[in-house]
């Protein structure tokens, strides 16, 4: 018989960002959910603070999964249209960096997409189900162009369209997930230009011409030129989850222009508003300070890992950096600080140490000093609340403490709750965190090592059996270019890593 799916029994609250509430999660469609999260703009390598969001919407996802949903997760790469300024004027970022390194455009969105792709791997960050580019999909654009301005919401204006606002807010409602005014906005912004083509500041670019020197341009009805930014997630999401859709993630600083111009699109298109619930991932600041490249208060990544930094006391693996993130919730403001992550790294040794103690334990008759339901539900109570990996943590610990209490013989634990327990924590630390134990993965690392050495001990003794010296010597020679070193004995060949 199949077992009922976690969602029957959880109740999911998440905090909605267009209602500024927390709601309880019902998805359109029951037992599936889609998800669109916007993804990076890949010309330059991942900040970190985007790493924080989509680590963020990783555990979402995971969460999500672990409750018996199929996930349909969308996360896409911004490869063309993304401009320097939120009031379409400058180059393209992409095409900048391109003319900068003197390099193609598409050069440039493979190197920081493989990068990208890299660093969220580090991070143990599952993929996304579907991640669609922005220039995949001109075609889909040009399209929702055409119906946007047969509905009568954008104009045409020397080869560019624009959306407008002004005609969109007398029937719709511009601002409302950023709860911004329209007419204060309107009344509170600068005159437009003598070069701009747009009827008033707050309107946008669907379409842009490109000038003469635009690198990337495409044909379109109305000129040679590039989609607007805020199109792109219009098109990828609508397209592969539907013209309604579940989740919309981001982070906070996209609310405003970017999502509200995403809103403001689908409900022009479709009549009828994209997203039932609006998720936003707050920022990362650094020792107190917003990170900034002109400042120099910024570090990446990779630094993190390497520890070549001047920010950082030392190097941290990834899964620490992770979990450092998690013992924050995702709304809230998150500093980063050598202290902070050492205190991480500490928890974070505590809590894979009562993992490996949790093996050894003997289990008894009774369970003594801890209750094991009323633990679990806590957990689940957690991250039903909006996903509150802290709460979650610090539950975790709990569990910690009464696992040392066991291995001192100071309490005691039944054979069907050693299982309980032992399966929960496994779960929530490693499948709904997505942390990594760092000595299972060496010693994985350390088996597929030897047994990839010892295949090629094997392919050079059927070389130098058919007399194929030179293979032979070659395969001993790279292996110890690799600092392997091979030793030929009686009982065979073994081999040291120096």
């Amino acid at each position: 018989m199949a077992s009922i799916p976690l969602y029957k029994t959880q109740e999911l609250k998440i905090y909605n960002s267009i209602t500024g509430q927390k709601e309880t999660f019902t998805p359109l469609t029951e037992g599936n959910v889609g998800m669109y999260v916007c993804g990076p703009t890949v010309y330059s390598n991942v900040h970190l603070g985007n790493c924080r969001t989509f680590i963020s919407f990783d555990l979402v996802f995971r969460y999500l999964k672990h409750l018996g949903y199929k996930v349909r997760y969308v996360r896409n790469i911004t490869d063309a249209g993304h401009l320097e300024s939120d009031a379409d004027e400058g180059e393209d970022k992409v095409s900048k960096k391109a003319r900068i390194e003197q390099l193609e455009p598409m050069e440039i969105v493979q190197r920081y997409t493989l990068d990208f792709h890299n660093i969220l791997a580090k991070f143990n960050n599952i993929p996304p189900s579907i991640e669609p580019t922005a220039t995949g999909h001109i075609v889909e654009q040009i399209e929702i162009i055409k119906t946007i301005l047969d509905k009568g919401f954008a104009y045409e204006a020397n080869g560019s369209v624009y959306f407008d606002v002004k005609k969109f807010n007398e029937t719709n409602h511009y601002g409302k997930l950023s709860g911004r005014n329209i007419e204060e906005l309107i009344a509170n912004t600068r005159e437009l230009t003598a070069q701009s083509d747009k009827k008033n500041p707050q309107d946008f670019a669907l379409w842009k011409k490109a000038e003469p020197q635009h690198i990337m341009r495409w044909p379109s009805p109305w000129s040679d030129g590039f989609p607007g930014w805020h199109l792109e997630c219009t098109v990828m999401s609508t397209k592969y989850l539907g013209e309604q859709f579940d989740i919309h993630g981001g982070g906070m600083d996209l609310k405003f222009p970017h999502h509200e111009c995403e809103i403001a699109q689908g409900e022009a298109a479709t009549g009828q508003s994209p997203v039932n619930y609006w998720m936003h991932a707050n920022m990362l600041t650094l020792n107190g300070k917003k990170m900034s490249k002109s400042t120099g208060n910024i570090i990446s990544p990779a630094e993190i890992f390497s520890g070549d930094n001047s920010i950082l006391s030392k190097a941290f693996a990834p899964t620490v950096a992770r979990f450092f993130m998690l013992q924050a919730h995702y709304r809230s403001v998150l500093d980063f600080s050598s202290d902070a992550l050492e205190a991480s790294e500490k928890g974070f040794i505590r809590l894979m140490e009562a993992l490996e103690t949790l093996k050894s334990i003997k289990a008894s008759e009774v369970t003594n000093g801890f209750d094991i339901t009323k633990w679990v539900d806590n957990c689940y109570d957690a991250m039903n609340d909006d996903f509150n990996s802290p709460i979650l943590i610090a539950n975790l610990f709990e569990a910690v403490k009464f696992i040392n209490t066991l291995k001192e013989e100071k309490a005691s634990i039944s054979k069907e709750d050693l299982t309980t327990l032992t399966e929960h924590l496994n779960t929530f630390v490693f499948d709904v965190l997505g942390l990594v134990n760092l000595n299972e993965a060496s010693s994985d690392t350390s088996d597929k090592l030897s047994g990839t050495v010892e295949l090629l001990i094997k392919l050079r003794a059927e070389a130098r059996a058919n007399k194929d010296f030179a293979t032979g010597d070659k395969i001993r020679d790279e292996l110890l270019a690799l600092g392997i070193q091979l030793k030929d004995g009686r009982e065979g060949t073994t081999f040291t890593v120096n």
